[in-house]
């Protein structure tokens, strides 16, 4: 299996609700350094697993409408805990509605997964993986 990775950050507030999350129930704000690996089996007619260049766009385009903003107050986020895990398992899905909708380029249909993974800090992250 080859991949490729690309990395960007988006910088979000939020806060959750449950005890479960202790003082993160309070409003707080956190930056995500966050890779997307796209994976294939066999390399493409020109020996590559996506155009880099159309992925890193693609992966800033999918974080802008999260950047600096206050994730409670996202209604598609409305009364949901954006916890790492949910929020990598969102970006995939966005990327993958692009790979789909051809944003990447036709080639890019050969992919077959891509996995996020969120690193809250240099010592804990969170991956979501899913097929294409």
């Amino acid at each position: 299996m080859f991949s490729v990775t690309v990395r960007d950050h988006v910088m979000v507030a939020h806060s959750f609700r449950g005890e479960v999350f202790g003082p993160a129930q309070r409003l707080h704000g956190a930056t995500f350094l966050v890779d997307a690996t796209f994976r294939r089996a066999e390399l493409n007619a020109d020996n590559v697993v996506v155009d880099i260049g159309a992925a890193a766009h693609e992966l800033s385009e999918v974080l802008a409408p999260l950047n600096y903003r206050n994730l409670d107050d996202e209604p598609d986020l409305a009364g949901v805990n954006t916890t790492t895990e949910f929020l990598a398992k969102l970006i995939a899905d966005r990327l993958a509605e692009r790979v789909a909708a051809g944003s990447l380029g036709d080639d890019a249909r050969g992919l077959s997964a891509i996995a996020v993974t969120l690193h809250e800090s240099h010592v804990a992250w969170a991956s979501y993986e899913r097929p294409l």
